[in-house]
């Protein structure tokens, strides 16, 4: 049972509309804590967001019936604390628990035992989908647009790698993962349908992790010889761990003829998701290690608990390789991440951004009359299909001596666009730094465009609350360093 907020007074708690808050103070929940008590006094702003949470919340459920459960508001405020002070769900629920200001928006009085354990409000702000969180950063940048007054004109644009939460990947430690999830399995298949050959299951995956060693100390060697092993090395295990899937494939045929039990039947799909993966990760490492192919990444997995992770190797300093997917993001002329994308594993920079340049421009109605990017979304179709979207688009050709010419040519409007857009730079840094994306901490593809909305979905609050703060007055909470778009 659910409500959109609760509108009965709390003893112990102050209404949302008398909250006080220390604006003297620079710490980053300030500016969230004022934009969300803005947006609690926008009655139309406020019950459409409510409506957007509801339709996820209660996508299979009645909102009238079972036990209470968190408020859509709550629900809100919780997913927009979180990454807006970039929380782990420890923390928050601290926060949730002890913070006066905070329990006062989430309308919680002191003597309220309401429970905010960490688990509690992961199931619940996990209710939230991707494109609901997207709907979400829309409502709120609209509203931020149009109390800035010019902030849709401009908009500047780049890309940057969300890592996501991995192990360095090596071809013997992803087949090490792989063998450490399929023979409890195994095992447990075995004993339930009595299938024999598991008895030595421990013996088996104890020679596999001796050879994972030996071929993780012969890559720490700095001597030509060892390292000259390796390929010797990799034989080995390969041939021990193409015997252990030939007896799990064995199992597997035996499982399929023993019935059709709900739990053998999914204990026996697990089997199979870790079976194709290991099985993908073995025949690269047979191309690379023993037939001694270049293996593209398209081929590759960086990590069997998180396929959808991509190699990127985009020059940056102190980074040479990064493990994760591309984001493109857009921020306007008041420092709100506009549009944001996630691009698909193989997809690069200069493929996407004539079609969500369109996006952005039908999200700001039509209003964006500059645009700047990167020199790596150059391409001579893009320059010519960006015109007919913007009416200044700003990028620069990638070649060293063609861009000295297309300064030399530039306008001032040009020259200008183009001196502002290092500026995204820095939002970029705000975004990885402030608000957790310098590396995803949810599990799964979709959980990783779920963290990446709601980490911009805070940013943007922020942005918000700074541009309301500064509005009243002097203050600490309002001050931002940064220049607009």
């Amino acid at each position: 049972m659910r409500k959109a907020y609760e509108t009965q007074g709390q003893l112990g708690c102050c209404s949302i509309e008398q909250l006080e808050l220390n604006l003297d103070c620079r710490d980053e929940i300030i500016p969230i804590l004022f934009a969300l008590k803005h947006v609690f006094a926008q009655q139309t702003l406020r019950e459409r967001l409510c409506r957007l949470v509801a339709g996820d919340v209660n996508r299979n459920t009645a909102d009238d019936t079972g036990r209470e459960g968190f408020d859509y508001w709550q629900i809100l405020v919780m997913a927009i604390v979180r990454l807006g002070c970039n929380l782990n769900y420890d923390k928050l629920q601290d926060l949730c628990e002890n913070h006066r200001a905070l329990r006062c928006l989430l309308r919680v009085g002191d003597w309220d035992e309401t429970s905010f354990r960490g688990r509690r409000i992961r199931d619940a702000v996990c209710l939230l989908q991707p494109e609901t969180i997207a709907l979400l950063n829309q409502e709120i940048v609209e509203h931020g647009q149009d109390e800035h007054g010019d902030a849709r004109r401009k908009v500047r644009a780049d890309s940057f790698v969300v890592e996501t939460n991995i192990h360095h990947p090596t071809e013997s430690s992803l087949i090490w993962d792989g063998v450490r999830k399929m023979i409890p399995l195994c095992v447990k298949l075995a004993l339930l349908t009595g299938c024999p050959g598991w008895r030595q299951a421990r013996h088996l995956r104890k020679r596999i992790k001796q050879q994972v060693r030996e071929i993780a100390r012969i890559s720490a060697s700095k001597s030509p010889q060892v390292t000259a092993t390796l390929s010797d090395a990799y034989s080995v295990l390969l041939s021990r761990v193409a015997d252990l899937l030939e007896r799990v494939e064995t199992l597997q045929a035996q499982v399929q003829r023993h019935g059709c039990d709900v739990r053998i039947t999914a204990l026996s799909q697990q089997l199979q998701h870790w079976l194709t993966l290991t099985t993908q990760v073995c025949d690269t490492a047979y191309r690379r290690t023993q037939l001694k192919e270049t293996v593209p990444n398209s081929d590759k997995l960086f990590s069997l608990f998180e396929p959808h992770t991509q190699l990127y190797r985009r020059g940056k300093a102190g980074q040479p390789n990064q493990f994760g997917r591309l984001v493109l993001v857009y921020e306007d002329a008041a420092g709100f991440i506009s549009h944001y994308h996630l691009m698909d594993r193989d997809a690069g920079d200069s493929e996407v951004v004539v079609e969500q340049t369109r996006i952005a421009q039908q999200r700001h109605h039509g209003a964006i009359e500059d645009a700047s990017f990167d020199r790596g979304f150059f391409s001579e179709a893009n320059e010519a299909a960006l015109a007919e979207i913007v009416s200044h688009p700003c990028l620069p050709p990638r070649h060293r001596t063609a861009y000295a010419k297309w300064l030399q040519t530039a306008s001032i409007r040009f020259r200008a666009s183009r001196q502002r857009h290092p500026g995204i730079e820095s939002a970029i840094g705000a975004l990885q730094s402030g608000n957790g994306l310098q590396r995803c901490r949810d599990r799964t593809e979709q959980g990783l465009d779920r963290y990446l909305g709601l980490a911009i979905l805070g940013r943007n609050m922020q942005t918000l609350g700074r541009l309301l703060i500064a509005r009243g007055g002097s203050s600490a909470a309002g001050h931002n360093h940064r220049a607009a778009a």
